[in-house]
């Protein structure tokens, strides 16, 4: 006897391609003097903002293989909006496609792994003597806009 229990990808075979668009967003909490460092580029591992948006890129293009029950799509663009304030960083990613099946979960991977790649970078400046972050926190990932064409 079989037993099926419903976990599988959903079959998007006669589902037209059509253009689909997501952009989401999060933002890093980081003290006022990271963000500093960040702004004058003296942040020991390198460049802060470059690096995050290469990681939102390759986020994007890893998604199926984070996410298992995500299709594989063709991506055909990514945009990275990454921006100082004067406690955080905001990030938005904005990814489009030509498929069957939305891109929101490549927008938030995107945007994510973007925040995580900053905490990795600006983490020798944030910890505290306990080696523990009180003011570094991740918040807000969200999908803000999720676009189809008919």
């Amino acid at each position: 006897m079989m037993v099926r229990d419903g976990t599988g990808m959903v079959d998007i075979t006669e589902k037209p391609p059509v253009r689909r668009t997501a952009t989401a967003s999060g933002l890093i909490r980081l003290r006022r003097s990271t963000i500093e460092a960040i702004a004058s580029g003296m942040v020991s591992k390198g460049d802060v903002i470059t690096t995050a948006r290469i990681a939102a890129i390759n986020a994007v293009k890893e998604t199926p293989r984070l996410i298992p029950m995500c299709h594989n799509i063709p991506i055909t663009g990514v945009d990275t909006e990454i921006a100082l304030e004067d406690s955080a960083v905001r990030v938005r990613v904005r990814v489009t496609s030509v498929g069957r099946t939305g891109v929101e979960m490549e927008a938030l991977t995107g945007a994510s792994v973007a925040l995580l790649t900053i905490w990795d970078m600006v983490k020798s400046l944030e910890k505290d003597e306990q080696g523990r972050y009180p003011d570094t926190s991740i918040e807000y990932i969200r999908v803000d806009e999720k676009l189809k064409d008919r």
